[in-house]
């Protein structure tokens, strides 16, 4: 099965549920992993992975509607051979519930930035205000001088509008890592 967009009179785009890659191939893997919010978790997690010569390239952690458990979206890049042993080395923490290589499995990922933008003229301020509407962005705080603007997407959406507002200045600016799920399909049993 695949997403489809189109209809009868337009060519029909057809994008695959998962790309082939070759063993050891070096990409960005994401990975997802539930854990018991315990003290030390993040460090046993962290420390696994450095021991394996990887630098964690982002890394998100929060409670999920769950009491006691926290959900890790993990950023790391590396050859895929080596993720695959990782990842088994994750699933033998003791506090370690599940584990999954998102990578090439269909998931929604969202990352958050506060940028803080220059703004010191009527024109920069208009400016900035249009490209926050077309980015679906909201300025959460203002000063005489600077636009606080928060972006919410995955990683080319930010990445374009820091491009676009870097002209007027970045004063100052904090990213998130990013947030993933898996996307689920009707009937499909869970993995």
């Amino acid at each position: 099965m695949s997403d489809t967009i189109g209809s009868a009179d337009i060519n029909t785009i057809k994008t695959p549920l998962t790309r082939e890659v070759k063993k050891g191939q070096v990409r960005k893997h994401i990975l997802s992993v539930l854990v018991r919010n315990e003290l030390g978790v993040l460090a046993r997690i962290a420390t696994l992975i450095a021991g394996k010569g990887y630098n964690i390239e982002g890394l998100s952690v929060g409670e999920t509607h769950e009491k006691g458990l926290s959900l890790m979206t993990i950023e790391v890049i590396g050859d895929d051979v080596v993720i695959e042993q990782v990842v088994k080395q994750l699933r033998k923490l003791i506090d370690t519930l599940k584990v999954r290589d998102l990578t090439d499995l269909p998931h929604v990922e969202r990352e958050l930035a506060l940028i803080k933008v220059y703004t010191a003229t009527p024109r920069a301020r208009d400016e900035v205000l249009r490209l926050v509407e077309i980015f679906r962005g909201k300025v959460v705080d203002v000063s005489p001088d600077t636009y606080t603007v928060e972006i919410t997407g995955d990683e080319d959406k930010i990445e374009a509008f820091v491009e676009l507002v870097r002209p007027f200045g970045i004063k100052e600016m904090a990213r998130t890592g990013k947030v993933a799920l898996k996307r689920e399909r009707a009937g499909q049993e869970e993995t």
